[in-house]
């Protein structure tokens, strides 16, 4: 049994992608790794939720590896802090990597670093090039996700890309985590329904074929289509809340409160070169530890935010809130300046 006390203290579906991955099983048995203990400590401190976890779940997982997930789980030493008072900003953040972290310590990352890449035998890579970037439930078969919708990645860090179907039967409310900006993320069923629909047609470019939810840019967003906004965000009992949703996004792809900086670590949103780190802090595109690319950059070369190889992480927080309000009605090119934690920040708009 794991501890949990909040307390205030002192790949893929498409049959070009799936050609090695057509006989990917999954066991519906419990797992052993290193530990197979739950550990999580939840504890509020000067208006921060602080999460310290090992990463091992407190539920039955299938077998890892297995034919889909090389990868074996492993003890983790997860510390996580959010605002426990979270505010909404007047626009969101995207996000890729961790958007948040369960009741359990265990991490909620619904995006992939995968992209298809038609040159691979695989028929995806870390290359973006192609613009099509692999939806984790879109593709769970293949990528050797569990019955809660769950795999592990390089470093045996455990973590959910859909609704944990096992969490959510042991939960005692609808609150099952906290997102990275410290808003609760809940789940209510079909009480809540996303605003995402399937684009009709085929696609125009990269994989081809129908769109059919292998790949994020198969989805678009429908204002009024269902009850949530484009982050997956609602009202409950008057507060603002995010929702994990059986049908896509899952969970939020975007953000609407200022994202904590332990989610900028490394196989979090950043990582060295990142906004907020040694090496970061540059608007520019062509430096080292710049925003927008070159080694070490928010989105472009080795090192950068969106996961490339050689990055240490597979996320992406996007620019900070500062940066976009700096450059939203400046050209391209623009000088441009903001201040964030005491320091101000000069560069141009990209």
């Amino acid at each position: 049994m794991g501890l949990h006390n909040e307390r205030p203290c002192n790949h893929l579906s498409s049959p070009a992608l799936s050609l090695s991955f057509c006989l990917c099983l999954i066991l519906l048995t419990p797992f052993t790794a290193e530990s197979a203990s739950n550990r999580v400590s939840i504890n509020i401190n000067n208006g921060q939720r602080c999460i310290i976890a090992n990463g091992i779940p407190d539920h039955a997982t299938g077998r890892f590896p297995t034919r889909g997930n090389p990868n074996r789980i492993r003890n983790q030493s997860i510390n996580l802090c959010i605002s426990a008072n979270p505010i909404k900003n007047s626009y969101p953040t995207p996000v890729r990597g961790s958007i948040g972290v369960a009741i359990n310590g265990v991490q909620f990352r619904p995006g992939t670093a995968e992209f298809y890449d038609g040159s691979n035998p695989r028929g995806f890579s870390r290359n973006r090039s192609s613009g099509w970037s692999v939806e984790g439930m879109g593709a769970k078969d293949s990528l050797g996700m569990d019955f809660n919708n769950a795999h592990v990645d390089e470093r045996g860090l455990y973590h959910y890309h859909g609704v944990p179907k096992n969490l959510v039967r042991s939960a005692k409310t609808s609150l099952i985590g906290w997102a990275a900006d410290g808003f609760e993320i809940h789940y209510v069923g079909r009480k809540q329904r996303p605003g995402y629909r399937l684009k009709s047609g085929t696609r125009s470019s990269g994989p081809g074929g129908r769109h059919d939810g292998t790949y994020n840019e198969d989805w678009e967003y429908i204002s009024g289509h269902g009850t949530l906004d484009r982050c997956n965000g609602g009202e409950l009992n008057g507060r603002f809340v995010y929702y994990a949703t059986d049908d896509y996004p899952f969970y939020p792809r975007c953000l609407w409160g200022s994202i904590s900086r332990d989610f900028f670590g490394p196989g979090q949103q950043g990582g060295p070169g990142g906004f907020g780190r040694p090496g970061g802090g540059n608007m520019q595109s062509s430096g080292p530890g710049g925003m927008m690319g070159g080694p070490g950059g928010m989105m472009g070369g080795p090192g950068n935010r969106m996961g490339a190889p050689q990055g240490g992480n597979r996320g992406f927080g996007g620019p900070p809130p500062g940066a976009l309000s700096s450059c939203s009605s400046r050209s391209q090119g623009s000088s441009c300046s903001f201040s964030d934690r005491g320091r101000t920040i000069s560069g141009n708009c990209r």
